[in-house]
């Protein structure tokens, strides 16, 4: 008899964590009534030349030997924001699934070790469709894997992905990405609600426009009370360059000027309010908050 998808999803989450995803960091912080937590999705490996390439390099290599950054090769961490406010369960994006890099696509054992199902996840809102953020949208069979959820997008980031001529306009080292993001769109085409920055689009969730990284990247501001925090997605990319050279473009950006004016606003914004914030590129379970500098700003991690 052919094993149903909800099924062959049971026996899976029925399995042993192993060890390694024992170790996964993860970091709770409590946002008025609502909890956010981040979900290890593991981590990527990239030659530095990704972000690195566009920057003055006769600054640069200063800076990163002063904090420790290996130039030649990057492992960030993935963080995937979960926030339970007793009513919702929200993944902000869904990691990279099992086709992008070895060393990514465990979101699922994540859940599992704070005692989430896939069934659980009541909306699934995207920041933007970058492999690392939309990639883990699908099951083995070729469905959505939170399959009881509703999938939230900004507009201009779906139809950004969603054209045809993307592929041919993003430029032969991202061709790929154009094709993987289009095809976990195509998943969801019939139950995706849309949105625009400004709209509170579920209860204590403002999203906020930040676009750069991608055409309609979103970040989103979650408040309970007195108590906020913003999910920045890729708007604030790393702990290093982007916190220290807001102003500096990044090759990780594709449109580098808009993404570092979109970051100095951002940055001015959760110091005057006093955000907390979750990154999902950001150590140490990517929640803490931000400290200006004498000549910048730095990245306080509150790992639990």
């Amino acid at each position: 008899m052919p094993v149903s998808r909800r099924a062959f999803l049971a026996g899976c989450a029925s399995l042993p964590v192993s060890a390694q995803f024992s170790r996964h960091v993860k970091a709770d912080t409590p946002i008025g009534k609502g909890m956010l937590t981040t979900i290890s999705d593991g981590h990527l490996t990239l030659p530095g030349s990704f972000i690195f390439e566009p920057m003055p390099q006769d600054e640069l290599l200063p800076l990163l030997k002063r904090v420790g950054i290996e130039q030649k090769t990057l492992t960030p961490d993935c963080n995937v924001s979960l926030y339970r406010d007793g009513t919702h369960t929200v993944l902000f994006d869904v990691g990279s699934g099992p086709d992008f890099q070895p060393t990514a696509g465990k979101l699922l054992e994540g859940l599992e070790l704070v005692g989430v199902s896939p069934e659980d996840v009541t909306h699934v809102v995207f920041t933007h469709a970058h492999p690392d953020h939309i990639w883990g949208l699908l099951d083995e069979f070729d469905d959505p894997l939170f399959y009881d959820a509703a999938y939230m997008i900004r507009r201009t980031e779906w139809d950004y992905w969603w054209n045809p001529e993307t592929v041919n306009t993003i430029g032969e080292a991202r061709a790929s990405m154009a094709v993987g993001a289009r095809r976990q769109l195509e998943a969801i085409e019939d139950a995706v609600a849309f949105f625009d920055g400004g709209e509170e689009i579920l209860p204590g969730i403002q999203a906020v426009s930040t676009h750069g990284h991608t055409p309609g990247h979103m970040s989103f501001e979650l408040r309970s009370g007195s108590e906020a925090a913003l999910i920045l997605g890729d708007a604030i990319g790393n702990h290093h360059v982007a916190f220290m050279r807001p102003d500096w473009p990044s090759g990780s950006d594709q449109d580098a000027e808009t993404a570092a004016v979109t970051r100095k606003a951002l940055f001015d914004r959760i110091v005057a309010d006093d955000l907390k914030i979750a990154g999902f590129h950001l150590p140490g379970g990517g929640i803490g908050r931000v400290e200006p500098t004498s000549d910048g700003f730095r990245f306080i991690p509150e790992t639990t």
